[in-house]
C-alpha cells in the first residue's frame, strides 16, 4: 500500500523543508482506516503559513468552510464544521520531531500495561502500538498519523526536574528503540508545559501543530442509533 501523502509533509518537515507560507490550504484524501472499531480519523495540520487537511470531504467543500494557512485551520468553527455536529475533536497539539538514536535498546517491553490510559488512548489513534518502560514510566511506540513513527511517554509520578528530570531521561532511552536517523514524531499539548519542556530538552524540534478529528456528519451516526459524542 502506498503511503498517505500527508506522510511526505511530515518527513519533509523533519528535513527542514516546508510548504510555502502562502496562507493556502492543501486538501488531501482521507486517512487509511485504522484496525480499531472507533471509526475513521481525519486531521488538520498547520505548518508556518500553510495548512494541510486530510479528509473524506471534497476539496471545494473544505474551502467553502473558509479555513486558511494562518491559523484558521485550527479554529474551533472550522474544526466543528469538519467533524460534524457530534464528531470528536482532539486537542491542538504541537508536532515535534527528532531522529532515532539506534544502538542497544535501553528500554524493555512492558507487560501488563494494556489497561493504562496512555496505552488505551494510543491504541484508539495509532496502529501497531508497542509498550516499553521501567520504574520511571512507560513509552508507547507506534505508527501514528499518516503512518509516521510516533512515541508518547508517561511518568509514573510527576517530574519536578524541569529540563533535566526523569522525563528527559526516559525520552533519551526511548530514542534507542528507533533506528538511528529515522524521524520519530510526538504530538504534545502546549498546555502540558512539563512534558513539552522535556521533549525540547531531549532534542525534539517543533515543526507544526495538528488536530485529529473523528467525524460524525449525520448518516453514520443515525445508523448507529445514537446521538452521543464518539470517544476518540
Amino acid at each position: 500500500m502506498a503511503p498517505h501523502p500527508l506522510l511526505a509533509y511530515f518527513l519533509d518537515a523533519a528535513d527542514g523543508r516546508f510548504p510555502p507560507a502562502d496562507g493556502a490550504v492543501t486538501v488531501l484524501p482521507a486517512l487509511p482506516a485504522l484496525p480499531v472499531p472507533s471509526g475513521p480519523l481525519e486531521a488538520s495540520v498547520a505548518f508556518t503559513g500553510h495548512a494541510v487537511v486530510a479528509t473524506a470531504l471534497a476539496a471545494p467543500a473544505v474551502h467553502a468552510l473558509r479555513p486558511d494557512g494562518f491559523g484558521g485551520s485550527m479554529g474551533p468553527d472550522f474544526l466543528r464544521a469538519l467533524a460534524g455536529p457530534t464528531g470528536w475533536i482532539g486537542s491542538v497539539d504541537a508536532v515535534l520531531v527528532r531522529r532515532g538514536a539506534g544502538g542497544t535498546a535501553l528500554l524493555q517491553p512492558l507487560s501488563g500495561a494494556d489497561g493504562h490510559p496512555r496505552v488505551r488512548y494510543a491504541r484508539r489513534l495509532r496502529a501497531g502500538v508497542r509498550v516499553f518502560g521501567d520504574d520511571r514510566g512507560l513509552v508507547t511506540l507506534a505508527a501514528g498519523l499518516a503512518g509516521r513513527t510516533e512515541l508518547s511517554v508517561e511518568l509514573h509520578a510527576p517530574d519536578d526536574g524541569g529540563h533535566g528530570g526523569r522525563g528527559r531521561s526516559l525520552l533519551g532511552d526511548a530514542l534507542t528503540l528507533v533506528q538511528e536517523g529515522e524521524p520519530v514524531f510526538a504530538a504534545v499539548a502546549p498546555g502540558n508545559a512539563r512534558s513539552l519542556r522535556a521533549f525540547l530538552a531531549a532534542g525534539f524540534t517543533p515543526v507544526g501543530s495538528e488536530v485529529l478529528v473523528r467525524p460524525d456528519r449525520g448518516p453514520a451516526r443515525q445508523r448507529r442509533g445514537g446521538h452521543e459524542s464518539p470517544l476518540p
